[in-house]
């Protein structure tokens, strides 16, 4: 594919509101880890909550859309200078000209959580001031963001699970390249709720301790929320140095299973393989992996297989949720930003909470972060159901 700029991007996580936060977090190898106190959930697991999204309030014009999911969208959008950044390239370009394209896995489903609690107690309807479309729907996020800027062109929503951010980046380069838009925000916002929660809590995947990727007695996730944008544009021929690419996109479906990976990371490893032809580059240009590694026993061993096939031990790798949580349909999104700071500072990300790894998975894994030159970056994301996608960036020099 022709590289495609990352014109501006921003991530807010339990780590903290934008890249500041973010980039701090990570070079002290910090996690925004703790105790479960969401909502009346109770359960012996560790969240990664973003601060102040119930304080965040929406325009009076966009309030139709309110819910915990577009609040911490807004939140997103307004770190770093993001939206200025957008709406200068709405003035570029024509408002029917930039595309959105958003992945989440749950969207607004909280909001109907908290009206089922106040159905009709006779008949069981929900209350009148209660919208599905805008609030639960999975376009509603996509819709929500539209609307904010004011924006007529091409949208979409993505839900893939885990995968679904990183896999709106691949749509919005193939309609970059087919001329339809001239620019894209991409990126993807999950936030917490009950059906999560309980629900990986019913399929025994949460841990009661703050995750530990990759170590040797991993035995869960801790389940975040968090939101993570970038814009996309055409890259000039000769891009500043410093700037950030998108070189390649790789995705897959191995459909081996509803929850569980392919044992041997089949389609993990289709995806990267497929990335790095897109970017046209090698194994051996990479000098950093951001793992899914959810630290769930099967899926790190079958990740850690197909990373191992393609190369190695000679990337360092780790993967990142012990500082933010696993952010389910943003997770993708948030990966990306995280290897772009990885690109723009030359920093090796490390893996907080692993402490023994796994010797059975022979990666060359990070549990510290540490500087050095990064000028190629690969992020994995795989979801439920087999759906994988592969992210390559790069860094001008």
């Amino acid at each position: 594919m022709n590289p495609l700029l990352l014109s501006s991007y921003t991530a807010t996580t339990s780590l903290g509101h934008g890249l500041d936060a973010l980039l701090a977090g990570l070079r002290e190898g910090r996690s925004g880890l703790q105790p479960c106190a969401f909502e009346t959930v109770r359960l012996d697991t560790w969240i990664g909550e973003v601060a102040a999204v119930d304080a965040e309030k929406l325009p009076k014009s966009l309030a139709r859309y309110d819910c915990r999911n577009n609040r911490l969208a807004q939140l997103g959008l307004e770190a770093d200078g993001f939206a200025g950044r957008v709406r200068a390239a709405i003035a570029r370009y024509g408002k029917s000209r930039v595309g959105v394209f958003l992945g989440t896995s749950t969207s607004g489903i909280l909001q109907t959580e908290l009206a089922y609690r106040q159905r009709d107690p006779a008949s069981g309807a929900l209350p009148d001031d209660f919208v599905y479309r805008t609030t639960h729907n999975f376009f509603s996020l996509t819709e929500f963001t539209r609307d904010y800027f004011g924006l007529e062109g091409p949208a979409m929503a993505i839900s893939t699970a885990c995968s679904s951010s990183a896999k709106v980046f691949a749509v919005a380069a193939r309609q970059l390249a087919s001329g339809l838009i001239d620019a894209a925000i991409v990126g993807g916002v999950d936030s917490l709720c009950l059906t999560t929660l309980y629900g990986f809590a019913s399929l025994q995947l949460t841990s009661p301790t703050p995750c530990r990727p990759y170590d040797i007695a991993r035995d869960g996730i801790s389940v975040g929320e968090g939101a993570a944008f970038a814009l996309l544009e055409r890259a000039p021929d000769k891009p500043p140095a410093g700037s950030i690419l998108l070189l390649g996109t790789g995705e897959s479906s191995d459909a081996y299973h509803m929850s569980a990976p392919h044992p041997e990371g089949l389609g993990a490893k289709m995806a990267m393989a497929a990335a790095l032809r897109s970017a046209h580059l090698n194994a051996a240009d990479i000098d950093y992996i951001n793992l899914h590694g959810t630290a769930t026993p099967a899926n790190d061993a079958a990740e850690g297989k197909a990373v191992a096939a393609l190369f190695a031990d000679q990337v360092p790798c780790s993967s990142t949720k012990g500082a933010t949580g696993h952010t389910l349909g943003a997770a993708g999104a948030v990966e990306a930003i995280v290897c772009a700071l990885a690109l723009q500072h030359d920093l090796l990300p490390g893996s907080p909470n692993t402490e023994n790894l796994d010797p059975t998975i022979p990666l060359q894994y990070l549990t510290q972060s540490r500087s050095g030159k990064v000028r190629h970056a690969l992020s994995n994301s795989f979801g439920f159901g087999g759906s994988n996608c592969s992210l390559v960036l790069g860094v001008t020099q």
